[in-house]
């Protein structure tokens, strides 16, 4: 579909594959918050590998608003007719209407599939550009008598468009690590430091939570497990088949088939090797366990687009298994091992995913993601409105509560 508004060229592709990647990554480069997850060569991988597809419910669309033949902004959606892979839950919003007779699916969807990671979702040259693009959208929504449409775990400019547009917003709560040191003379005013050492970092740290800590990573060790890392192309296709095992066992244990199919690691292993980080657990020269972790990378930008993409660098917890148990193996696998590698290599934030508040006790502390929403059916939309009033009171309670539980030793 192709249209022209206010001087833009808007168009809806059937694919990821329609869109100009250079022209996709370069937009990218110059959002406030990219993430490799926003990348053609990460989107695309979904759709090619099967993962993302019509079939298993993730219909691709992506929408582009240009100008003089330059891409001014950009977004991937989903039409979806089921809400698994999203992390912010709706279900009893789509039982709602079943119960009342209307239809709920299929639905349009703003987000990186399978993927809770703040970001920027609305890739725009600037403010105007991507609150041009969410008008396109919602107008797409409505010729397509869809009933709603979701922008999940959104940037604050995504979130700035958003609450112009009218759109309702939704807050959850994650986890993440900080890599930052209390000033050495403890004044308030002097600037924070990295941390200089796994043993520094838990210095810092209550002596119940450090003490446990302590225990936990010395039953690894105690049990003989030891591990190794890589990065990029050293991580060999052996590795990659290695960490398939144990990440489609850990499914098939909680009864469910992986989201990601073994091509779609392939086609990451070749086309982002740049961006994983692979720890692998051994005990007796046997590999047991494996932890997958994204990277991000310095931005790629062009002569004219200086890029916006703060100086900090992230590593994200992303997916694990194990092919034995060994107590508190998947703390020191998910946790312990990437916070030494993010400090021993000058990361600045680790990401731990979705939920999780046991992670507050390794000393990942509770950060508020935000969704947006809007509704097509007006009663409904009331309803939704109130029920998030009285969400986000909860969760912002739940926040206070979670502060005054820091694992960090008092001043």
């Amino acid at each position: 579909m192709k249209n022209i508004s206010n001087d833009y060229v808007i168009q809806v592709h059937d694919s990821a594959l329609q869109a100009d990647s250079l022209a996709w990554n370069a937009l990218l480069a110059q959002q406030c918050a990219p993430s490799p997850f926003m990348r053609h060569e990460y989107l695309a991988a979904l759709e090619r590998s099967g993962s993302a597809t019509p079939t298993t419910g993730w219909t691709p669309r992506v929408v582009t608003l240009s100008r003089g033949g330059e891409l001014h902004a950009a977004c991937a959606v989903y039409l979806k007719d089921h809400s698994y892979g999203e992390y912010v839950f709706d279900w009893a919003w789509a039982n709602a209407y079943q119960q009342h007779g209307l239809h709920y699916y299929p639905k349009a969807l703003i987000a990186v599939p399978f993927t809770p990671v703040p970001g920027a979702r609305l890739l725009a040259r600037d403010a105007a550009s991507r609150q041009a693009l969410l008008q396109a959208v919602l107008s797409w929504c409505k010729k397509q008598k869809l009933s709603s449409l979701h922008l999940l775990f959104a940037s604050d400019e995504d979130v700035a468009a958003c609450e112009a547009a009218g759109l309702m917003l939704r807050h959850t709560v994650q986890f993440h690590w900080t890599n930052a040191a209390a000033p050495a003379d403890g004044g308030d005013s002097a600037p924070t430091r990295r941390y200089g050492s796994f043993d520094d970092f838990l210095a810092g740290l209550a002596h119940d939570k450090r003490k446990k800590i302590h225990q936990e990573r010395r039953k690894v060790a105690d049990a003989g497990v030891t591990f190794r890392w890589s990065t990029g192309p050293e991580i060999d296709r052996k590795d990659w088949d290695l960490f398939y095992r144990c990440y489609e066992r850990t499914y098939l244990e909680h009864g469910n088939a992986p989201y990601l199919t073994r091509d779609f690691f392939t086609r990451m292993a070749r086309d982002m090797p740049q961006n994983w980080l692979l720890f692998v657990a051994e005990r007796e020269s046997r590999a047991i366990a494996t932890s997958l972790i994204t990277l991000s990378e310095p931005p790629v930008q062009g002569p004219d687009e200086p890029a916006k993409q703060p100086a900090g660098k992230v590593a994200y917890g992303r997916y694990w298994g194990a092919l034995e148990r060994v107590d508190c193996l998947h703390f020191e696998a998910c946790y312990y091992q990437p916070l030494q590698w993010c400090i021993e290599h000058g990361f600045d934030r680790f990401e731990g995913g979705a939920q999780g508040e046991h992670k507050m006790a390794r000393a990942l502390m509770p950060v508020k993601t935000h969704s947006a929403h809007w509704l097509a059916h007006p009663a409904f939309a009331d309803a939704v409105e109130r029920f998030l009033e009285r969400e986000g009171q909860g969760i912002a309670n739940y926040m206070d509560h979670l502060e005054e539980r820091s694992p960090f030793r008092r001043a």
